[in-house]
């Protein structure tokens, strides 16, 4: 399980809060999104787990360990990330990409050994995307992109998994058979996940729980259904939605009244 506790940041330029003591927890074998406007803080939030920002004061833990006080080559074996854009200066093959996950592993000056190719295979295979291996990363679609950088986080064995907004770009297709194969992967392996989304839709058809944040602050938190209503969403994002439901599933659609 991974904890956030009174999580606040501010830039070094500034004094407003962008994140205000924000806390929840993520439990093992589900997966938590966050929802929340454009500008909100969701990637806020997870520059400062991930450990390119530093929050003023707050805990990142994990087994009890604040996060925040560990080198990033120890995180890197805890949290593994999926970023939502990757465009790499070198057309790099798909398994040299897939390996760039064993680098917590590995010494500054290592190469890969045996034992890493085999992850990384692994990782390969268990995405689907084994067949691409010696493709360039450059010039495959976004969907193999993603699926790509799923298994490079994949490789890097960590329990945590990180992903912002891994459905960007993507078109309707790939965004629901990028999150099934990692809710998919999750069950199989145990993982605590933590995503951003933009699409509630997607949040309450894959999720276990939800947080909506709103100007920095935890607006809610709990079971999609608890969560995604139409007055919170009507409140965070200002526009009136109605929620259906068809065939014991809920989705969301604004309202189109005159």
């Amino acid at each position: 399980m991974i904890e956030i506790q009174a999580l606040s940041f501010h830039h070094p330029h500034s004094r407003e809060l962008v994140l205000k003591e924000i806390s929840f927890r993520v439990s093992p074998g589900e997966m938590t999104t966050v929802l929340g406007p454009n500008g909100s803080g969701k990637t806020t939030l997870f520059k400062c787990i991930i450990g390119l920002w530093t929050p003023q004061s707050g805990r990142i833990c994990y087994k009890d360990q604040n996060l925040l006080q560990l080198p990033h080559a120890q995180r890197a074996r805890m949290l593994a990330t999926v970023p939502q854009d990757h465009d790499p200066p070198f057309p790099y093959s798909v398994i040299d990409v897939v390996l760039m996950g064993r680098a917590a592993h590995m010494g500054i000056f290592s190469t890969p050994a045996k034992a890493d190719y085999s992850r990384a295979e692994e990782a390969m295979e268990t995405v689907g995307v084994r067949h691409l291996r010696a493709r360039a990363y450059t010039r495959i679609s976004g969907g193999e992109r993603q699926l790509v950088l799923i298994a490079r986080a994949l490789a890097q064995e960590s329990p945590v998994l990180l992903l912002d907004e891994p459905t960007s770009h993507l078109d309707f297709r790939n965004q629901v058979l990028i999150l099934k194969k990692v809710r998919e992967i999750m069950k199989q392996r145990d993982l605590t996940v933590l995503m951003t989304l933009h699409d509630p839709n997607l949040a309450m058809l894959f999720s276990d729980t939800a947080i909506l944040i709103e100007g920095g602050r935890l607006a809610a938190s709990g079971s999609p259904q608890m969560v995604i209503t139409e007055e919170n969403l009507k409140r965070v994002y200002g526009i009136d939605v109605t929620i259906h439901n068809w065939n014991g599933k809920r989705f969301v659609s604004p309202r189109m009244d005159s």
